[in-house]
């Protein structure tokens, strides 16, 4: 928006010249993060208040660590705060002509509504589990698979009149079309190599990757501080990758796809960056206020579609390890969990609690410590990330 405020005051005076900085994406992006960082903290004590007055309290399963019961009643929702600081923040600051800012905000938007009406069924109607298993990944399988249809002739064109020249064409070539290199998945560590997956291989994999992400962040969610962190690490990581997809010059350099348009994604992820951090400034230990799902199935999908757009799912699934190996644990526990009970008659566990947060709990780690940790192994996950722009 105020780019487009820039470049209109511009053609008015050459006295406004000065607002060509406004055309560095750079300079948004800087701008981008602080905004968000500023309504954040500004709003955040507003947010607080309003959540704790309506009475929208987390509630704690009955078999929840004992050591979390004394956080019943803390607000929760307050994904709310972050998904509002994004969305101003980056209607302010990046070009309104990006189709792709747009398709990100929209999957953020609506995997926030799936989550907010899951919280709401929390706190109003007092049932710890919220929606169930299957309307949730009803709904997230409907936004992931529309995202995922529009991002596979989205990335392969330029323009969105093009983008529907392709879908047509493959709608009557009987769904057989070749998509240009840049659309296939692409190998960390390795310069140009991709492998094809045509439409529908690469529809499944952006599904995956979305509602993947999505509840894996989710899932990470379960300690002051645990999840919003890694979210901004991983999430500035992705915007290198996208300045560099985006740019001709450093894409070719650095033996990268160039995908016109994914730069400006940069502002998006600074969004989030700025917005993360002013709200771990009332989540961190001990927290004032809960992200809910309403925050984290909105932040999680965020990174698996910037993933998908930048070509970089492989290095998502590295730098956000913490995300992938608590979705994991919970998977294993459960599938293992069963399978005892069919042989044995008893069902046993592999980890004392799942997700794995909860099991380090256990051996006597105190929140603190966990927390911490992983926010180390996340950093040193995201640094093997971006060390691939260069090791190829």
């Amino acid at each position: 928006m105020l780019l487009s405020l820039a470049q209109w005051l511009q053609t008015m005076s050459p006295e406004f010249g000065y607002f060509r900085v406004f055309q560095y994406l750079t300079f948004r992006a800087v701008m981008a993060a602080l905004t968000a960082l500023l309504i954040g903290l500004i709003a955040g004590p507003f947010v607080i208040r309003r959540l704790t007055h309506l009475k929208i309290g987390q509630p704690i399963r009955e078999y929840a660590m004992q050591t979390h019961l004394s956080k019943s009643g803390t607000p929760t929702m307050g994904g709310v705060l972050i998904l509002l600081a994004i969305g101003i923040s980056t209607l302010l600051w990046f070009d309104l002509s990006n189709r792709f800012v747009w398709i990100v905000l929209i999957v953020t938007l609506g995997f926030g509504a799936v989550g907010w009406a899951d919280d709401w069924r929390k706190v109003v109607h007092k049932d710890p589990e919220g929606m169930r298993s299957r309307e949730k990944y009803l709904w997230q399988s409907v936004i992931g698979l529309l995202a995922a249809l529009y991002l596979v002739f989205s990335i392969s064109e330029s323009s969105n009149l093009r983008v529907l020249e392709l879908f047509f064409s493959w709608v009557q070539s009987g769904f057989d079309v070749n998509l240009p290199p840049k659309a296939g998945l692409q190998l960390p560590f390795f310069k140009e190599i991709s492998y094809p997956l045509g439409v529908f291989g690469f529809v499944l994999l952006t599904y995956l990757v979305i509602v993947g992400s999505s509840n894996a962040v989710n899932l990470t969610d379960g300690l002051d501080g645990l999840a919003i962190m890694p979210v901004v690490m991983v999430g500035s990581a992705l915007g290198v990758f996208a300045y560099v997809t985006g740019s001709s010059v450093y894409s070719k350099y650095l033996f990268f796809p160039h995908i016109p348009g994914a730069g400006e994604l940069l502002i998006f992820c600074s969004a989030m960056a700025g917005a993360g951090l002013a709200f771990l400034w009332f989540n961190t230990h001990p927290a004032q206020v809960f992200m809910g799902d309403v925050g984290a199935l909105a932040l999680g999908a965020a990174l698996g579609t910037i993933a998908v757009i930048v070509r970089q799912e492989i290095v998502l699934a590295i730098m956000g390890g913490i995300f992938v190996v608590e979705a994991l644990s919970v998977m294993l526990q459960v599938m293992y969990f069963k399978y005892t009970r069919a042989r044995y008659g008893e069902g046993r566990r592999l980890f004392k609690m799942a997700p794995l947060h909860h099991h380090f709990e256990k051996n006597g780690w105190k929140e603190t410590q966990v927390v911490v940790r992983f926010w180390i192994i996340t950093m040193l996950l995201c640094l093997i990330g971006l060390s691939t722009l260069k090791l190829r």
